[in-house]
């Protein structure tokens, strides 16, 4: 799971981006709303943590923006305000849970297990859809009850789009993310990846989007325009 952390505090950050990545989670951490700003135009990313007071502005502002523009990335606000007025403004712009400042990593770690879960289907080792299962401790990948065999790229692969079902990713973040080693836009590696990939774990699931990536679609068969 990748995570963005927007939080100035460098005692907190630190502790929260160490006790994430301790969990296997991918975290970045930014401490400006224009740092996150960028980051959110370049890159994708699965849940986002929010503080509300930044140097350069209110973290509800960028909320605001997000749900007007139909972003449905999962929010946790972490603040310091603890009025319930405030708490309900949070979670009335669009956050989906709340939590006061200062408070207990472990109860952190589960909200964001609890929003992973409820935004993903992810209890932190299970991804399942329409007869897809992948557990995560083990590698293992199943279709409808039958093992599938898959290289570490094609499992990266396909760990990535199960974890954004429905969200478009784009060839350069599935290239970064599963194969580091390849050159973007030089090769045609992330298309014979993908063309393996949808072999073995049948058509149905992953759909090309043309000129832009691929998406798995939480509700299929999917059409595959491309092929």
């Amino acid at each position: 799971m990748k995570i963005l952390l927007i939080e100035d505090d460098l005692d907190l950050g630190n502790g929260v981006r160490i006790a994430l990545s301790d969990q296997g989670m991918d975290v970045v951490w930014v401490r400006q709303l224009d740092d996150a700003e960028r980051h959110l135009a370049a890159d994708t990313c699965d849940l986002i943590l929010l503080d509300l007071g930044l140097p350069d502005g209110d973290g509800l502002s960028l909320l605001t923006r997000l749900r007007r523009d139909k972003h449905d990335l999962p929010v946790l606000i972490l603040s310091a305000r603890d009025a319930l007025q405030e708490r309900l403004r949070g979670l009335d712009s669009g956050a989906d849970d709340y939590l006061v400042k200062p408070f207990e990593l472990a109860e952190l770690l589960s909200r964001v297990r609890a929003l992973a879960r409820r935004s993903y289907g992810f209890d932190g080792e299970t991804l399942e859809l329409r007869g897809l299962q992948l557990h995560a401790p083990t590698r293992r990948v199943q279709v409808h009850g039958k093992p599938v065999e898959l290289t570490a790229s094609e499992y990266l692969l396909l760990k990535i789009l199960l974890m954004r079902a429905n969200r478009v990713i784009t060839r350069r973040s599935l290239e970064e993310q599963a194969l580091p080693g390849a050159q973007a836009n030089a090769s045609n590696t992330l298309d014979v990846h993908m063309a393996n990939l949808r072999r073995k774990i049948g058509e149905g699931y992953v759909r090309t989007v043309r000129g832009v990536g691929y998406v798995i679609d939480q509700h299929g068969p999917a059409t595959d325009g491309a092929r």
